[in-house]
């Protein structure tokens, strides 16, 4: 052994001095700490529940394709579909269950989307896929921290600038960007949108007529109709705010469309935000008449999307046995119930049809 060079001595620190409020008194009960709240919208995983047969069947569906897929949390749980945030290793994944043969096609399109976007990258940030099954309509992929840009459809508060600047311009990005082939198959039929939407009574003669006047004029010369990819259904709800971008989620209805449609449903959703909404108009005519004209329609045909959603919404709501304890267990203390928070929802969708229809009238007489 080798003597130590010089005397070890060890070193003692002076205590810190304590206020006497914070020495805990013999006898008292130790103070609690303080529990971080939930964030609104995630729930335990509970399997034995009233619905735990079909949490168990997603498992199930979701493990037989990845196999090391442990579960986390339940992230949303409605009628149509299941959202689990789970693991794969060490890797964070979100998994995706359908729940009725409507959401099943849903999620199909949503893969076909992801497997897309594995060969040809959107200009946006987009979940990467990790493990997907068409039949079953399940679909596993990577999970992004970050925050929703809202969780709500309709943003009952407008969000912040900076974050609705970030998501326009995204969409921006995504509007100039052009998948090569066909992989996203043809391009939307809007006479038949507009035909079957007057049918159900949402649009006047005097609408259907003025509608197909815009999309007359907006014709080339070859006959077609301008296109533009666009996502489909960017609801403030289906974006996540990370440090670098926005990731759009919900892949489902991503096609091509006349060019403004994720503009357009920006503004039927942010109806508590007007300076949103006059951004998102001065967007939408920076190239002039054509593009205002393809927004209108967008716009008309969004919004009554949007009321008659909004509608079934209430029926469903008035021919429920009584009211879902959990889900009014989830909404913050003096928040409108869901009927009178609904009306006024659709008042204002109303509102919104109106100011639209008059713009597609003045848009039409300048032709």
């Amino acid at each position: 052994m080798y003597p130590a060079p010089s005397p070890v001595y060890p070193r003692y620190r002076q205590p810190l001095a304590t206020p006497a409020a914070a020495v805990p008194q013999l006898g008292a009960p130790a103070p609690e700490r303080p529990r971080r709240p939930r964030p609104s919208g995630r729930q335990r995983l509970d399997l034995s529940g009233e619905r735990g047969a079909e949490l168990r069947g997603a498992l199930a569906s979701v493990q037989e394709i990845c196999p090391e897929f442990a579960p986390a949390q339940l992230l949303r749980l409605g009628t149509e579909s299941v959202l689990l945030a789970g693991s794969l290793g060490r890797r964070p994944v979100v998994a995706k269950c359908a729940l009725s043969a409507g959401a099943a096609e849903k999620v199909r399109r949503e893969i076909a989307a992801h497997r897309i976007f594995v060969r040809h990258r959107p200009p946006v940030r987009v979940p990467r896929l990790v493990g997907a099954d068409s039949g079953s309509g399940t679909l596993v992929m990577e999970f992004i921290p970050g925050r929703a840009a809202s969780t709500r459809r309709h943003p009952l508060n407008a969000p912040a600038v900076a974050d609705l600047r970030a998501l326009f311009a995204g969409v921006r990005r995504l509007g100039e960007w052009a998948p090569p082939g066909d992989d996203f198959g043809p391009a939307v039929n809007y006479h038949a949108l507009l035909g079957r939407c007057h049918s159900l009574g949402m649009l006047t003669d005097r609408d259907l007529s003025d509608l197909r006047a815009l999309l007359h004029g907006l014709r080339g010369r070859d006959g077609a109709l301008p296109q533009q990819f666009c996502h489909g259904s960017v609801y403030p709800s289906q974006a996540v705010l990370s440090p670098a971008g926005p990731a759009l989620l919900g892949w489902s209805t991503a096609g091509w469309y006349l060019p403004g449609r994720d503009l357009a449903t920006l503004w039927a959703v942010l109806g508590t935000a007007p300076v949103a909404r006059r951004q998102l108009s001065r967007l939408a005519q920076l190239e002039g008449p054509q593009q205002r004209d393809a927004f209108l329609v967008n716009l008309m045909l969004v919004l009554t999307r949007e009321i008659r959603e909004c509608e079934e919404a209430i029926h469903r709501a008035m021919r429920a046995p009584g009211p879902d304890p959990a889900a009014a267990a989830s909404r913050p203390a003096g928040s409108l119930a869901f009927g009178e928070e609904r009306r006024l929802l659709l008042r204002r969708l109303h509102d919104d049809l109106a100011l639209t229809r008059r713009a597609v009238r003045a848009a039409v007489g300048t032709r």
